[in-house]
């Protein structure tokens, strides 16, 4: 069967780790129909979680993309993680989907990564609805959550839309406050709770609906002006004007109704789905997509249309044993076709689509053609990267690509044989361009391959990875920060090469300024000669040197970032002079201009939260504070006390241990990264001495 677009949700569902999120997809799967059994993480059968060591750890790694279907809508789904160290995972999901559910814990309420996907998804303008999960745990409160949700999200904006029956063991239904109706649970069986029994709601309850109704009235009038106008003019509003009202609501993102229920004992997902069906957008309620023309250089857009030229963004690589490469594709406009040609603007090249196939977690259903608002998966492209635009060569589009974050973290690894080498630099190549946030090096003066990721987490990923999928077995190195270094003052500095041999010479010469650039602003180069100082032809070769400079700094030997480079002056030999003299020339002047700017080290802060019972909460900071932390505040829920600190991450290795150590096992910890910011020169003297060593 083939749905309308206006029939089409492509959505995620995103949250911080363990609050519930591939338990709602499962159980989301089990009532459209999609499985016949339920998976559960904790017993490491959950479909989408596919990945073994998803089902060793019991958490999301990769996002599993799969379809189903709900009251003749047709929902492309993509489960994320919700590890810090996958957040590459949530960003690129988001930045192709139409709707998200963020799912947060009936007890912890907003927690680190769910503010951060919540960020990512203002990043992208992603409409949002919000189930609150795990309302059958001890301590949960439906509305503490959605006040909790007002107070550090969504500003006021998040709505509760229905009543739980019954607190922590005892929950036992809801209250949908827009029809009136309640929904009890009587036990939790699961065939039982396929067909969901409606029945009036108990007369206690009158007020409270009463009063809850006419806050979502009011909160979507001042989110629709049709229905604005009706609610000033005091008219009556019928119930499919208010469900439509807060659907124009969520699609502004100026409404987020927030649902309810315990996924694990199966209850409120029905009601999910029909608000997912209800109040998040189609491909056609969304903007269209907007794109650089690259033939023009003008920005153009592509709407949601089969009779639009085709456009498409790759948002994630993947490697499959058996087919080879998956470029995971959302389809902006136009028809793609199994054996058809695409143009890849921005690699510039044309490549021929062998294989389309629609995804459930790993298993794969062929299918002969994709249109707009589909998101499928392709096999025969080679040369692609994630955040590349697909499109007509006959109407090249370049659109949006995706931010990929820096990594933070990395160590060495070593093959224990050298037949093993090549095979382990393949793995590396194949992870790397399914994990952009995962890169690679080789180290000339210690010979050795250095790979950086996100967090500790995701290296041990990728060296059990290695293991595994590749069946090579390597010795990691010890954990090493990813340190930057920059400048803080402005300077000019000449650099010069000359190098006379018997016959023809190398002869270079600029005159550089090197100026600090604000935090986070990465680097520039400008070409500022004037009157052929240097001649047009050297000025690539003078970029490049300092592009190569740039990656190695004079205190660590780490990437140089947030300055700017002006070549302003030099000379140059008629009969001498090459690339690679200016290009030598160019490194030389950086180093030696680098050396007066009063070079500085940039660490990576990260942000940190501890739930601590309260009598441990005084060791809790005093560790922290140890460890060069600040402590940016506190917070109490229930008995717990939440300590909030930003940590260099050097001083946060083995925390893990040292908690659990310190607090008989009873406190927590989440951490993720917060921004680079200048060490002080005692710290910044130690740390280069270490490097030296």
């Amino acid at each position: 069967m083939s749905y309308t677009l206006d029939k089409y949700r492509n959505i995620g569902i995103a949250a911080h780790i363990d609050a519930g999120k591939t338990t709602v997809t499962e159980r989301i799967l089990f009532y459209t129909g999609i499985s016949h059994k339920i998976g559960e993480v904790h017993e490491g059968a959950a479909i989408m979680d596919w990945m073994e060591q998803e089902q060793e750890r019991g958490i999301t790694i990769q996002s599993a993309a799969t379809t189903c279907f709900w009251k003749s809508c047709q929902i492309n789904i993509i489960d994320t993680p919700g590890h810090v160290d996958f957040t590459i995972e949530v960003g690129r999901s988001l930045r192709v989907l139409d709707g998200v559910v963020s799912v947060f814990c009936g007890v912890a309420g907003v927690q680190p990564q769910s503010e951060t996907v919540w960020n990512q998804a203002n990043r992208y303008d992603v409409p949002a609805i919000i189930f609150i999960n795990k309302l059958d745990r001890i301590g949960a409160d439906y509305f503490a959550a959605i006040e909790d949700i007002n107070t550090k999200l969504a500003v006021g904006r998040a709505v509760a839309m229905q009543i739980p029956l019954g607190e922590s063991e005892s929950f036992s239904g809801l209250i949908d406050v827009l029809t009136g109706k309640m929904i009890r649970f009587y036990n939790d069986d699961r065939d039982m709770q396929k067909d969901v029994a409606f029945e009036d709601a108990p007369a206690e309850y009158a007020d409270q609906i009463k009063s809850m109704y006419a806050t979502i009235v009011e909160k979507a009038s001042e989110a629709d002006e049709v229905l604005g106008e009706k609610f000033l003019n005091e008219q009556p509003i019928s119930l499919e004007e208010l469900r439509q009202g807060i659907r124009n609501g969520v699609v502004k993102r100026q409404l987020f109704p927030a649902f309810c229920g315990s996924a694990f004992k199966n209850k409120g997902v029905h009601l999910l789905l029909d608000a997912v069906v209800d109040f998040l957008p189609s491909p056609l309620d969304v903007p269209a997509i907007k794109g650089i023309d690259v033939k023009t250089g003008l920005e153009v857009e592509r709407r949601s249309s089969d009779k639009e030229p085709f456009s498409a963004l790759a948002f994630k690589i993947m490697t499959d044993p058996f087919v080879g490469v998956l470029t995971f594709t959302r389809i902006y406009s136009g028809v793609l076709k199994s054996g058809s040609y695409v143009y890849n603007a921005s690699k510039e090249t044309k490549e021929r689509v062998s294989r389309l196939l629609r995804m459930h977690a790993n298993k794969r259903e062929e299918i002969k053609e994709a249109s707009a608002g589909d998101i499928v998966a392709v096999v025969g492209i080679k040369e692609i990267n994630t955040g590349d635009t697909l499109c007509d060569e006959a109407h090249p589009v370049l659109l949006e690509s995706i931010d990929i974050p820096v990594p933070v973290i990395s160590t060495s690894v070593e093959p224990k044989t050298k037949a093993d080498y090549e095979k382990m630099v393949i793995a590396l190549k194949k992870m790397n361009q399914e994990d952009p946030s995962f890169n690679f090096t080789y180290n000339h003066e210690t010979g050795q391959t250095e790979i950086a990721g996100m967090g500790e987490l995701h290296l041990e990923i990728v060296v059990d990875r290695l293991k595994r999928e590749h069946k090579v077995e390597v010795e990691q190195g010890k954990l090493r920060v990813a340190y930057k270094e920059t400048i803080q003052k402005t300077v000019d500095a000449e650099g010069k090469f000359i190098k006379q041999s018997g016959g023809k010479g190398q002869y270079g010469h600029v005159w550089l300024k090197l100026e600090p650039l604000d935090r986070g602003a990465g680097y520039e180069f400008k070409n500022g000669t004037t009157g052929g100082s240097i001649p047009r032809e050297y000025i690539p070769a003078v970029e490049k040197g300092m592009a190569e400079a740039i990656t190695s700094g004079i205190l660590t030997g780490s990437p140089v970032v947030d300055l700017r480079v002006t070549v302003y002056d030099g000379s140059y030999h008629d009969v001498d002079s090459s690339e690679i003299a200016f290009k030598m020339a160019a490194k030389m002047g950086f180093r030696e201009g680098m050396a007066q700017a009063l070079p500085v080290l940039l660490e990576p802060i990260m942000k940190v939260e501890v739930d601590t019972p309260d009598e441990y909460m005084g060791d809790v900071m005093g560790d922290l504070n140890a460890r060069r932390g600040r402590i940016s505040g506190t917070e109490t829920k229930g008995s717990i006390q939440i300590v909030k600190a930003e940590v260099p991450l050097g001083k946060m290795f083995g925390y893990s241990t040292e908690l659990r150590s310190m607090s008989k096992g009873r406190a927590s910890y989440t951490m993720a990264f917060e921004c680079y910011r200048e060490v002080s020169k005692s710290v910044q003297d130690e740390i280069v001495a270490a490097a030296k060593k």
